[in-house]
């Protein structure tokens, strides 16, 4: 079974060897699995470290052979522990993305008094849309004041029942609706 509760050292222990997992596993590159394993017998001194991916036949049956020959033990069940880890490994890797990305989905950011006194603030200014306009311009998106204001207008309108539609953004060319109905 496999035993995730130390981030750098999972364990996977059976009947016949005690795999840790040295380092844990990462949760991108899906397409491989590659780990830093130390292989032995259960109450045994003599392990075998190696580095693989367990995605790779090639070298999962090298690392059988090599297992086999150095810790005394039959091939088969060394295929077997390392076919099992694999799956459990899979499984775990899975449970852990789709986990962080339902917190991901329902995290909140609560804004302190502070923060909430800053906002409201500014959101009852006379002039919000020309306050709203130069922030933008401040974080990078240089001239063409109308066309910025108007792009965020439509992207924030997308939270409301009635999103605004991109429209013709004057000479520039920039996000011109040229579909003809």
């Amino acid at each position: 079974m496999l035993d995730t509760t130390h981030p750098h050292n999972y364990s996977y222990i059976t009947k016949h060897l005690e795999i840790h997992i040295l380092g844990g596993i990462k949760f991108n590159n899906l397409e491989r699995m590659r780990v830093t394993l130390s292989i032995q017998k259960p109450k045994n001194h003599n392990v075998l470290r190696h580095s693989i991916d367990l995605y790779n036949d090639n070298t999962i049956e090298r690392l059988v052979r090599k297992v086999a020959e150095r810790i005394e033990i039959g091939t088969s069940v060394v295929r077997q522990c390392l076919q099992n880890l694999t799956s459990e490994l899979e499984q775990y890797r899975i449970d852990q993305i789709d986990k962080e990305r339902q917190e991901n989905e329902n995290y909140i950011r609560e804004l302190d008094t502070k923060e909430k006194q800053v906002a409201t603030k500014f959101l009852k200014s006379n002039d919000l849309l020309q306050k709203t306009n130069e922030l933008i311009g401040k974080s990078g998106v240089i001239g063409e004041e109308t066309n910025r204001l108007l792009m965020y207008l439509i992207f924030t309108s997308r939270k409301t029942n009635n999103p605004l539609h991109c429209i013709s953004l004057g000479s520039s060319g920039v996000g011109k609706n040229t579909s003809t109905k």
